[in-house]
């Protein structure tokens, strides 16, 4: 299956992510992604859903920059690679404050590249790195010097401009928020969160058309659906959008999750 999960755990037990990612992997999605926003350190979470599955891919979505040293990143991404092969990637995003992002960014991974670290070699095979590329320099960035993107809140009109400016040999994995059922509220509050607070995210739309009037008021109908799917056919044809626009994994963030919101995900999906 070429469809992950996306989410945050934060205020989540262990004990229940752990059951979320047996879960996850029981319904054969290839992997389950979450962000690093208030919780638990991403490396460490990481860790512990790749101890709670025998077959699930794991991802960061991302882990951030302004977080830890790029040698403490390189690191802990070379333990998780060498402790379960094949089953870690580390998708990486963020701000520096004060800084200019992509050249900020570009020394962040050349840290990693060069961090010497004699007593942990790079484990075969070496997990994936992405970055939360939006903008044409990110994805120039991503094509550069990681292994591909992983663009957050963006249409399937992103992707293809996404998939041209990586070029056919780099990894794009999108993240897909839906609404299984009709609660348009939920759309509008995941909507309205990014837009009024992130500038990167506002300049991304402004690129793909959407105006000053689109954004106002926490988005407009039109950008909250262009972001949103909304119910299981809705969802099932957006995340195909992807998969044909050049996408090699997509990531579904669920809203207004259901105790089987997963299990009916799963049912639609390729």
């Amino acid at each position: 299956m070429s469809v992950g999960i996306w989410r945050f755990f934060d205020g989540d037990p262990v004990t229940a992510m752990r059951e979320t990612a047996a879960e996850v992997e029981e319904l054969g999605f290839a992997a389950i992604w979450f962000g690093e926003y208030a919780g638990r350190d991403a490396f460490t979470q990481a860790a512990l859903l790749l101890a709670a599955t025998s077959r699930l891919t794991v991802a960061t979505g991302i882990a951030r920059f302004d977080r830890r040293a790029p040698i403490t990143a390189e690191a802990a991404t070379r333990a998780l690679g060498e402790a379960y092969p094949g089953r870690f990637a580390a998708g990486f995003g963020g701000h520096f404050p004060g800084a200019r992002p992509i050249a900020a960014m570009r020394e962040y991974l050349a840290g990693m590249d060069d961090a010497e670290l004699p007593g942990l070699p790079v484990p075969a095979p070496r997990p994936r790195r992405l970055i939360a590329a939006l903008g044409p320099r990110a994805l120039d960035l991503a094509a550069e010097r990681a292994d591909g993107a992983h663009p957050y809140l963006v249409p399937p009109e992103h992707t293809a401009l996404a998939r041209e400016r990586l070029g056919p040999g780099k990894y794009l994995a999108v993240e897909q928020a839906v609404v299984l059922d009709a609660r348009p509220d939920a759309a509008r509050k995941h909507v309205g969160l990014y837009v009024r607070q992130a500038p990167h995210h506002q300049a991304n739309l402004r690129r793909l058309g959407f105006t000053d009037a689109d954004l106002a008021g926490g988005g407009s109908d039109r950008l909250v659906d262009a972001l949103v799917a909304t119910g299981e056919q809705d969802a099932a044809d957006r995340i195909r959008a992807h998969l044909d626009a050049g996408a090699d994994h997509v990531c579904v963030q669920v809203l207004a999750r259901t105790k089987d919101s997963y299990r009916r995900l799963a049912d639609l999906v390729p």
